[in-house]
């Protein structure tokens, strides 16, 4: 009986792990396939993105011969550059290369192969250097969106004319400037050093970064200094009472508010009562510390609660008082995991675009801010602007700059992972 019972007992035991065998199998296979699902979206994500942003790195320009004679930049009187004609040489240059503009209607659709931005290009080159009034130059000045468009192959030509923004005739021009090789593909520079503009070949994400920059480096300077310092009073020095309890309870609270509510709370404190600019990186920062704060709080206790016990028992053995021991011992062991926070903080801090919203950071805003009181605008908020244009142009200028967002967002990243393991000590 013994030995029968035994092997019954194998059996059934050999049953049992053979079932638990295969349901590990099964979990195992279903984690894998849950990953694979993941990666093939973010794959697909990035393609999607570097395919419809990659072209906005790249600008369409024309190469016109300038003639910079008085008596056509001031046919009226004497030269003055603030009211000089630069549109009339421009368009006299383009009409030169093509030959057969004849008529009213002909010459406003030649008019609108130019950007509005060329005329403007010949007026700083003379502005930097009036010595070329009078002489005939060569430039690159840019053409208009739809131009760059169509030779992007973002615009049918097979369509009906009246289903696409180029005429028949502006495309026959386009293609005999393409014959003359007078249009020429460049590095879009635009796009990194010009701020918003209503004329999407014009436009360029620059102010928005300079915003962002701006927001960013108030955020960390108020969220960081102030969430360790909460941190390590509530786990160091709060006594455990009913008020710190609550305080406690808050601030897990606040790291699940939604962000909006941060931002209605900037506009009546920040900006109502205390009177911050609107629209600027100041009230904008302060916005995004307020969301970040609570985010590092709880990051840094959690760092601060992972020390050893025995770090500061054996620190107050031998002699070190309460603040030596927080100071010296317990604060650099566990800045690595306070930095983590900060990360996920800061990461979280500039993708947030509902709060700036609230305070006018979605005002269009064409300068370059030069200080953090000067209106200025986000990435994601620029973004969310261009994504709501209608003109194919922007589109692409909208991947191109989420591909920017993402690439700074991946710098911040490296460069606090750097400082994190450069802090990381070992115990």
């Amino acid at each position: 009986m013994n030995v029968r019972s035994k092997s019954m007992t194998r059996e059934i035991v050999e049953a049992g792990l053979a079932k638990r065998r295969r349901k590990d199998r099964v979990f195992r296979t279903l984690g894998l396939l849950s990953t694979a699902v993941g990666l093939v979206f973010l794959i697909t994500f990035f393609a999607t993105l570097a395919s419809q942003g990659a072209s906005a790195f790249k600008q369409t320009h024309i190469i016109l011969n300038i003639e910079l004679s008085r008596e056509l930049l001031a046919p009226d009187g004497p030269f003055d550059i603030d009211y000089a004609d630069f549109d009339a040489v421009v368009r006299q240059a383009l009409r030169r290369e093509l030959g057969d503009v004849n008529g009213r209607r002909d010459r406003r659709e030649m008019n609108r192969l130019l950007s509005i931005g060329a005329a403007y290009q010949v007026k700083d080159t003379i502005a930097k250097n009036p010595d070329l009034l009078g002489s005939t130059l060569k430039m690159l000045l840019p053409v208009s969106a739809d131009v760059d468009m169509l030779l992007k192959g973002n615009i049918d030509r097979d369509l009906e004319q009246s289903q696409r923004p180029l005429s028949d005739r502006q495309i026959e021009w386009v293609d005999r400037l393409i014959e003359k090789d007078r249009l020429v593909s460049r590095f879009n520079s635009a796009l990194f050093s010009n701020g918003d503009s209503r004329e999407p070949e014009l436009s360029g994400i620059r102010g928005a970064l300079m915003g962002s920059v701006y927001m960013l480096l108030i955020t960390i300077l108020i969220a960081f200094p102030v969430g360790v310092a909460t941190a390590i009073y509530l786990e160091e020095f709060a006594p455990r009472n009913f008020w710190a309890d609550l305080v406690e309870v808050n601030i897990n609270n606040l790291a699940a508010v939604p962000s909006i509510v941060f931002g209605l709370l900037g506009l009546a404190v920040f900006i109502n009562w205390i009177g911050v600019p609107r629209s600027s990186s100041l009230v904008g920062g302060l916005v995004l510390a307020l969301i970040t704060l609570p985010v590092i709080i709880i990051a840094s206790r959690a760092a601060i609660k992972a020390v050893p016990p025995s770090i500061r028992e054996a620190a107050t053995g031998l002699g070190a008082s309460r603040m030596q021991v927080v100071a010296h011992h317990v604060l650099p062991l566990a800045l690595p995991g306070m930095l983590t926070g900060a990360i996920i903080g800061m990461s979280r801090a500039l993708g947030e675009s509902a709060p700036l919203l609230m305070i006018g950071m979605v005002a269009f805003i064409v300068d370059v801010p030069a200080g953090f009181t000067d209106p200025a605008t986000a990435l994601p908020v620029q973004i969310y602007l261009w994504a709501d244009s209608p003109e194919r142009a922007f589109a692409e200028r909208t991947a191109a700059a989420i591909i920017v967002l993402l690439g700074f967002l991946l710098l911040m990243n490296l460069a606090a992972v750097i400082m994190r393991r450069r802090v990381e000590r070992q115990w």
